[in-house]
């Protein structure tokens, strides 16, 4: 797994629910120890997160074995009236797709040697 960011004071551009989503859907077996790990929440917040999700439809599990394996509505539609017709396939197809392309970007220079 990447290394984790150090945590982040102030405002931030996505909720914790789209972070969440977006761990998710990148693998629909992930434990939630390692979504809180990723998204900088502790596994309570990702448990309750992940319950808002599953409560309006935006994501279901089954139990297999030990684990879950989660399942996203990709055609569910987006909450806010400013994202009328936005759906969750919309939104991850952009959170998704910037991970793979920051998978491939070469490690930043920390001058160190």
């Amino acid at each position: 797994m990447a290394e984790v960011p150090e945590p982040h004071t102030g405002w931030t551009f996505l909720t914790n629910h789209a972070r969440v989503l977006a761990v998710i859907a990148d693998n629909q077996t992930v434990r939630i120890r390692d979504i809180a790990a990723r998204c900088r929440l502790t596994e309570r917040a990702v448990q309750k997160i992940i319950a808002d999700l599953e409560q309006d439809g935006y994501l279901s599990h089954t139990r297999e074995g030990r684990g879950n394996t989660y399942r996203i509505e990709p055609g569910k539609v987006l909450r806010h009236p400013a994202e009328a017709g936005l759906t969750v396939a919309a939104l991850l197809s952009l959170l998704v797709q910037d991970e793979a392309d920051r998978s491939l970007l070469p490690e930043p220079d920390t001058g160190g040697a």
